[in-house]
This record gives structure tokens, sequence and C-alpha cells, in this order.
């Protein structure tokens, strides 16, 4: 029960972490005509961002796996059958959807935050380039996590 709880929390902080950034705190960048000062705001941003959205992929990717153990156990010899395609999808989703975010939090996000801390010149290209790239991957991301969510409902009857 507790897994299932984490589970669900972890896909909640995950899926508002994205919205934010992708809703709030890029389209609030642009409102700053200052290219250091959207550097620095950005850089900052990403630094909670990245390793919390890395850190909630890894906690329903763990949880997940205990949850399936459980609905293993319960169907015993009928899981295959019962839940098999529904479970190679989840997997595929969930497997893109990792890449993805990992793309995203580790060559997008982390070397430019990177390359701001070391002190190196930052220009308004590099941080429109950060946050295009950031951009396109918002929708992705977002479509792959509700429908992987929605699987993980489906396996379980909703």
């Amino acid at each position: 029960m507790l897994v299932s709880w984490l589970h669900v929390a972890a896909l909640i902080v995950y899926l508002g972490s994205l919205l934010a950034l992708w809703i709030v705190h890029l389209p609030a960048l642009a409102k700053i005509a200052d290219a250091r000062e959207q550097a620095r705001l950005l850089a900052q941003k990403l630094r909670l961002y990245n390793p919390l959205q890395t850190a909630t992929l890894g906690v329903l990717v763990l949880s997940g796996a205990f949850r399936l153990t459980e609905l293993k156990a319960a169907y015993r010899d009928q899981f295959a059958k019962a839940l098999g395609a529904i479970l190679a999808v989840k997997l595929t989703l969930a497997f893109f959807l990792i890449i993805l975010g990992v793309h995203q939090t580790m060559g997008v996000g982390l070397p430019f935050v990177r390359r701001y801390d070391a002190g190196e010149a930052v220009s308004a290209e590099d941080v429109a380039a950060v946050k295009r790239r950031l951009r396109l991957t918002m929708p992705a991301l977002l479509v792959l996590a509700l429908l992987t969510a929605y699987m993980g409902l489906k396996m379980r009857g909703f």
C-alpha cells in the first residue's frame, strides 16, 4: 500500500515539475531582457529541476517494479496471459520516457548549468537554444508520462 502511494506521489511531483518548468518558468524568462539575468535564472531553475526529475523517474521505476511484483503474485500463472500485452506497452512507453527525460536533464540542462557555474560566457543565443530544446521535449515527455500512467491504471483494472 505504501509503495502505491509513493508511486502516485512521485508521478504527481514529476508531472508538476514538468508543467512548472514548461508553463511557468520558461515563459517567465521571455519577460527578462538581460541575457545574463536569463542565464542566471535558467541555471537556478535547472539546478532544482534536473535532480528532481531524475530522482522522481527513479522512484517511479523502483516503486513500479515493486507494484509489478504484487500483481504477479496476485495473478500467478495467469499474469502473462492477463497483463502481458499491457505490460509490454507500458514498459516500452516507460523506456522512451526515461530516455527522453534523462536526455533533457543530462543532455540539455546539466551541460548548461555546468557552463554557467564554471563562469563561461553564456550568450543570449545559448539561453535561447536551451529553452528551445527544453520546450521541444516537454510535450513528448508529458504525453509519454500520461500514456504510461494510463497503462498502469489499465493494468490495475481501472
